[in-house]
């Protein structure tokens, strides 16, 4: 998209899905005006494999953090080996952590307690945090209260208008992706019309939670450009000042320089 700087702030682009395309989709997102991408690990066996994809790609920017849904990969000393990871490895946040009560069979303490690790951790190192909250906003919103002192997003925010307030009202901001695009996810579409500007950021969540026109198809950051144009036609404005609004959003929350337009 000529003309256009976009920020998709919350991509997998280290997913084994990409393996076998990787440069090829890359090179999709460039041409499609998506000029940084915000990639947040998931789980301890991952975050050598992101160090080095966005060693040679300045514009893929790496978080590191502990999943909920990876919740069996997980062990106590992960949280040790995150906050040396941190010390010695250039990152934009911690994340994604968060929480998930929506997947059977996770223990819900074992989550919390990996969480308040990560968010603690945030605090200390004054990063923002990435944050998965499926059947869980109350709970996420919880901990950050408990914790104090963070900033950071909910990522693929699905939650209520008063929820969503909550997390503004402490200095988050929510994240919305492929969803938007559906006209029966009217709730989201709602959201997405209502949120203040300085809260908003777009995202892919790649390869999953594609837009409505590829649903079923494995999702990729330049559907960013799709994503854009069904926001700023739900909030009446032009899909220019949206790609800049919420790029200037990214580029505050987590410190990277915002991009130019690609041409």
């Amino acid at each position: 998209m000529a003309g256009i700087a976009l920020v998709d702030s919350h991509c997998h682009l280290d997913a084994p899905e990409f393996d076998a395309d990787r440069e090829a989709v890359l090179a999709r997102a460039r041409a499609a005006g998506v000029a940084a991408q915000i990639v947040p690990a998931v789980a301890r066996a991952g975050w050598p494999k992101l160090a080095a994809l966005a060693e040679d790609a300045p514009d893929l920017h790496p978080a590191y953090g502990l999943h909920p849904c990876y919740l069996a990969e997980h062990r106590p000393e992960h949280l040790d080996r995150l906050a040396e990871w941190l010390a010695t490895h250039r990152a934009v946040a911690v994340g994604e952590c968060g929480l998930d009560f929506f997947l059977p069979g996770l223990d819900r303490n074992a989550q919390e307690a990996i969480l308040l690790g990560q968010l603690r951790l945030a605090r200390e190192l004054d990063l923002p945090v990435i944050l998965h909250a499926r059947r869980a906003v109350d709970a996420v919103i919880a901990a950050i209260r408990r914790v104090g002192g963070l900033r950071g997003v909910v990522h693929s925010f699905s939650g209520s208008l008063e929820q969503a307030r909550q997390l503004w009202r402490l200095g988050f901001l929510t994240g919305f992706g492929g969803p938007l695009t559906y006209p029966t996810a009217r709730r989201v579409r709602a959201l997405v019309a209502a949120t203040p500007a300085e809260f908003l950021l777009l995202e892919t969540d790649a390869p999953d939670q594609p837009p409505a026109a590829r649903r079923g198809e494995r999702n990729e950051p330049a559907a960013l450009a799709t994503i854009l144009e069904e926001a700023a036609r739900l909030r009446g404005e032009t899909p220019e000042a949206l790609a800049a609004l919420t790029a200037a959003n990214a580029g505050r929350l987590f410190g990277i320089a915002v991009p130019s337009p690609l041409h």
